[in-house]
């Protein structure tokens, strides 16, 4: 169960075979009536963006930067954004007809692979009967079932729509629960866009070089306290320095926020020893880790169970979802059973219920996560060897199925260390990448997503693509 960090082990491919179908054709239209793609059989053709950037500038006109969230704007890699026009499997085709083995995975969702026939066909049939009902449905209790029954911390659970929904309402609860305003995060670890957590955030704050967000007011954030991940010296200076004041400790237990970095022995141990000595609520933000690195999570990976976990992403199966949940004392303390209010109009829909519900049953079928674990060594194992072979100082590593790595020496425990990497080279690497169709996170601060979509042969052609990009750069 050893995390693979800053150099990997080779195995070879066993398990689960999987194949990508070609993805039925798109109607979708738009104003400035940019083409569609091309006919993905026809796979011989010079790489092109043209009706991207067409896109692109009809879309700066309509929304702030042309896109709906920052990170997808390729700020940090040049160029434009990829318009895609369809999905399936690992694979992904945009409006100019290219075609990409994809390792974001919708930012994590898709771990079972993207628009899975088994999963649209029980979307059709639920749409059915309707796409919202705003009131209870069975749907909810079906996937709350098996949530508490794989999350070790988690006895009950509340829907909402996001990650970002999911850690407001995990901190506002653990605020109550303690009486205590003040919480603890990382440096480098993002969970959401909530006021208190835009305080040296990862992700696209991080991409975009953002030191917080303007519009937070300082007293929003005066509680927030924040040290280096990976440094439990640090975390103990916070608790005598503001003793009996915080009410929570909320991090990601492996890090996907400032590219892909795992926890140093012990250190989730300590944390979890240092919260229960002074008082403190531990937070797992498992929005990416949750139902990836294992079927229960990081939690059950690394044998620590928190206060607290919150959920997203996955268990969604590619809808907007999130959650949180915890021990019983904890959540009856949220309305209407208790006195913390959190509500949401489409919290628990029955689409993002039955695509959760679907994809959380695939995920428990014997050797998913061995399979993941196989296939995701092979391909990190492959570009570290890659990169070394050509020359370049690299490190990375993996859990299960996802990943990253730094174009830097290493090793890289925190976000100061990420900060090394050689942003240059990897705008080059990642352009370079991109015309060889492998579509990875466009920042050097995301972690990498793979899939029981993703075959062998996926694999093998993304490291003879990187292979090939590293030696030319």
């Amino acid at each position: 169960m050893a995390a693979s960090i800053n150099g990997v082990g080779g195995v070879g491919f066993g398990g689960l075979t999987c194949s990508t179908k070609t993805p039925l054709p798109s109607s979708r239209s738009s104003s400035f009536r940019v083409q569609m793609s091309v006919p993905v059989e026809d796979k011989k053709r010079n790489y092109t963006l043209q009706k991207s950037q067409e896109a692109f500038n009809a879309a700066l006109n309509l929304m702030p930067g042309g896109v709906n969230s920052p990170v997808r704007a390729f700020k940090s890699v040049g160029g434009q954004p990829i318009f895609m026009d369809s999905v399936k499997g690992s694979h992904m085709w945009d409006i100019d007809g290219n075609e990409y083995i994809d390792y974001v995975g919708s930012w994590g969702p898709a771990i079972i692979g993207h628009a899975d026939d088994e999963v649209l066909e029980a979307l059709a049939e639920t749409m059915k009967k309707g796409t919202s009902f705003g009131s209870p449905c069975l749907l909810e209790s079906d996937l709350a079932e098996m949530v508490i029954s794989a999350v070790p911390s988690i006895e009950m659970v509340r829907f909402v729509n996001s990650g970002t929904e999911a850690c407001m309402g995990a901190l506002r609860l653990a605020r109550t629960f303690t009486g205590q305003e003040k919480i603890i995060k990382f440096e480098g670890c993002y969970h959401g866009h909530a006021d208190p957590f835009l305080v040296k955030a990862g992700s696209g704050v991080a991409t975009l070089g953002l030191p917080d967000s303007p519009g937070v007011p300082k007293a929003t954030t005066s509680g927030t306290l924040t040290a280096p991940y990976n440094d439990i010296a640090a975390v103990e200076s916070l608790f005598n320095s503001n003793e009996g004041e915080i009410a929570a400790i909320i991090l990601e237990p492996a890090v996907g926020n400032s590219g892909f970095i795992t926890p140093k022995p012990d250190f989730l141990e300590a944390i979890r020893r240092l919260t229960k000595e002074n008082g403190a609520l531990l937070i797992f933000d498992e929005v990416m880790t949750g139902f990836r690195l294992s079927y229960g999570g990081a939690q059950e990976y690394f044998g620590i169970t928190p206060d607290l976990t919150t959920l997203g992403k996955v268990i969604g199966g590619g809808l907007p979802v999130g959650a949180y949940g915890g021990r019983r004392e904890i959540m009856e303390m949220v309305a209407p059973a208790g006195p913390m209010y959190q509500a949401g109009t489409l919290s628990g829909n029955p689409l993002a219920m039955t695509a959760g519900i679907q994809t959380l049953k695939r995920l428990k079928a014997p050797g998913t996560y061995e399979y993941l674990d196989r296939i995701t060594r092979e391909l990190v194992q492959g570009i570290l060897n890659a990169g070394k072979k050509t020359g370049h100082a690299i490190c990375g590593g993996h859990i299960r199925g996802m990943f990253g790595f730094f174009f830097t020496e290493g090793p890289v425990h925190n976000f100061d260390d990420a900060k090394k990497s050689d942003a240059a080279k990897f705008v080059r690497f990642y352009q370079g990448m991109l015309r060889k169709g492998v579509y990875f996170a466009p920042s050097q601060f995301e972690a990498g997503f793979t899939s029981l979509a993703h075959s062998p042969e996926d694999i093998q052609k993304t490291v003879a693509a990187a292979e090939n990009v590293l030696s030319k750069i």
